[in-house]
């Protein structure tokens, strides 16, 4: 059976595997509500989560990634079900009392450690978020409006892929051959953003973006359901519910950060877009302008012209054995930890270019288990990211239950013979995902619920980001990279070329970050909004982006993170901003420091999300960073390194 969990040998399985864990949480809820409060009631509240998250994240997997349709279905299904369980746990009186006798109780939350005392304040603030102390209709009120949110997301999502179709004879004849025909239409998927020709890219601009009258009323419910349980359960704004426990804490930081950023950002970006308009001017006379479909473009060839790098020049030293070497090298110096590979069993996996490796300490032995599903087929999304499969916990038995995860990338398949080669882009994505893989492997607490990644979303990408610093020095890249045919290492001046290149342009990529940050907090912010999404858009991005509003786009509905991310994708930067400083503070004197190795998995990866993010920063860095300080991090790292510019000038 797929991961080895034998109901799983077909897709009729999930049924199955449903039921058992439903039948499961039955005798678990009778449980948890007929004990006394004690320690023993977390326990149970985390063999609860556990045994419904087991089928529900193995699902969450299986439905995106599975090449058979009929396991996808399935596994879509099981989702769905045990998601509606969960909903109604969180709105069950009777658990949330025993839960809530437990918390009232002095004397036993006095005795409880500071990681059970978390974990049972995290489920009593699920409860909570679910509107567990409304009365009777206003919770029935709250359980509906978080199934239309969970059906809303998902109608959203699909139209943020759909693509637009135009009729071909409105498009100039010499640009039509770059988008997709059918009869007597062009199909227009995506926005071309790496098209020379500036005509493609502003069609393909115009016609991506253009609104949608569906898709609108969409995010319009979906941002007004989401303000009105926000506000069911107590809170001003859905970005007050959401940022609730998270490192920033509160919308008022989150701003706070952005402002800052923004301000110090503002000259640095000025300078980019002067750049990048000059080269416009150079190549394309007729139309200077600088637009939104431009700034991809430009950056890039400022980028490939000023450092040339030819992304060819670097794969043949980036084969993918040479670098998941380079990975086990380093986590073997500042871990103590190797990866092997092992052979799976039959029906374990969903393709045969699945690879399984074991995760093994030095002394603690085996940590659990990554699937690495790392190659392009039909189907499968295109997109890279890390799965937790099952979440590690201590059982009742005193075994530890071993994290299962799976890392999937979109690699090119190689020809025959030839070892896959990556690009340098590829190599700090596998980095970046090994990051989070870590994570997992190493956020051993005694509870499920908080294990490895499962923490606030603005610490959880602090251990990815911190990876791509270590993929970026020369140090470590010089351990692995070597030429596929001649075994050649990567000259030292290649690497330097490739990490200034990324600092071209960079305070611009930040701004545009920094602007869809500002509109995730304005869209989940004050309701009723005080425009329209796409008056927001427009007022938004010529106020914090700097290029100008494209009549009839609205960018808005292509912003699929407004799903996973929302109120929340200002995550992203104040995790890189904490990776920096973890980097430069701890890792840049030398990357291979055991002693800091031990260090930051002590403080940062061991507690998974059983410990406040800011207190496991604080003991990372031994002491308690500002919003200047972040701002400020991330700022310095846009300036260019002296030696290097010395060297190539």
């Amino acid at each position: 059976g797929l991961f080895g969990v034998p109901e799983l040998s077909c897709p009729e399985g999930f049924q199955e595997a449903q039921d058992k864990a439903l039948q499961e949480s039955e005798q678990l809820v009778q449980k948890a509500c007929s004990i006394p409060p004690g320690p023993e009631t977390v326990m149970i509240f985390d063999q609860l989560s556990d045994s419904l998250c087991r089928v529900a994240d193995l699902a969450d997997f299986v439905k995106v990634a599975h090449p058979d349709f009929a396991f996808r279905e399935a596994a879509e299904e099981a989702c769905r079900n045990i998601g509606t369980v969960v909903e109604k746990l969180n709105t069950d009186v009777e658990l949330c009392q025993s839960l809530r006798r437990l918390l009232a109780d002095e004397t036993v939350v006095s005795s409880l450690d500071p990681e059970t005392r978390r974990v049972a304040e995290l489920f009593m603030f699920d409860f909570e978020i679910s509107g567990i102390h409304l009365d009777e209709e206003k919770r029935k009120k709250a359980v509906d409006l978080n199934v239309r949110i969970l059906d809303l997301c998902n109608e959203f999502l699909i139209g943020t892929h759909i693509p637009n179709k135009i009729d071909k004879h409105v498009l100039p004849e010499h640009i039509r051959y770059n988008f997709t025909a059918e009869g007597n239409y062009l199909q227009v998927a995506g926005l071309h953003a790496d098209c020379p020709d500036d005509l493609v890219r502003e069609a393909a601009y115009k016609i991506f973006l253009h609104s949608n009258a569906q898709q609108l009323a969409r995010l319009e419910e979906l941002l007004a359901s989401r303000n009105s349980l926000a506000q069911l359960v107590g809170y001003d704004t859905f970005a007050h519910r959401a940022l609730q426990g998270t490192m920033a804490k509160n919308p008022e930081t989150v701003r706070q950060f952005l402002e800052k950023l923004s301000e110090q950002l503002s000259k640095r970006t000025q300078k980019d877009f002067e750049m990048m308009t000059k080269m416009k001017m150079k190549l394309n006379p007729h139309n200077s302008m600088l637009m939104p479909w431009d700034h991809p473009y430009y950056s890039g060839v400022l980028r490939a012209e000023r450092y040339n790098i030819d992304p060819g020049l670097y794969c043949p030293f980036f084969s993918l054995g040479a670098c998941m070497e380079g990975l086990n090298s380093l986590f073997s110096q500042l871990l103590g930890i190797s990866l092997y590979a092992e052979q799976t069993k039959r029906g374990e996996i969903w393709s045969e270019d699945v690879r399984k490796l074991a995760v093994v300490h030095e002394t603690e032995g085996l940590l659990g288990y990554i699937y690495c599903d790392f190659f392009q087929r039909p189907d499968k999304p295109h997109q890279d990211c890390h799965f937790t499969v099952r979440g590690g916990r201590l059982k009742e038995n005193g075994e530890y239950q071993l994290p299962v995860v799976v890392l999937m990338l979109s690699l090119p398949n190689s020809a025959r013979g030839a070892p896959t080669l990556l690009s340098p882009g590829m190599m700090e994505n596998l980095f970046h995902e090994m990051g989070h893989a870590m994570h997992s492997m190493l956020g051993r607490t005694r509870y499920q619920h908080v294990t490895g990644t499962r923490c606030p979303t603005d610490f959880a990408e602090v251990p990815s980001i911190l990876m791509e610093y270590f993929a970026n020095d020369y140090r470590v890249v010089n351990q692995f990279a070597r030429h596929y045919k001649t075994g050649q290492p990567l000259p030292k001046n290649m690497v330097s070329r490739l990490c200034e290149s990324k600092k071209v342009c960079a305070a611009a990529d930040m701004q545009l970050q920094v602007f869809y940050a500002v509109l995730d907090q304005i869209y989940h912010g004050k309701h009723p909004l005080k425009k329209s999404t796409t008056e927001i858009l427009k007022e938004t991005q010529e106020k914090v982006y700097g290029l100008p509003y494209v009549h009839n786009t609205a960018w808005q509905l292509r912003f699929s993170h407004l799903v996973g991310y929302g109120a929340k994708y200002y995550s992203y930067l104040m995790s890189r901003a904490v990776a920096s400083m973890v980097w430069k503070q701890c890792f840049a004197q030398n990357p291979f420091d055991r002693a800091m190795g031990e260090r930051y998995r002590r403080e940062m990866l061991a507690h998974g999300g059983g410990k406040e993010p800011m207190l496991m920063v604080q003991g990372m860095l031994q002491k308690s960073p500002s919003v200047e300080d972040f701002v400020d991090a991330l700022v310095s790292d846009l300036d260019h390194d002296f030696e290097t510019f010395i060297m190539d000038s």
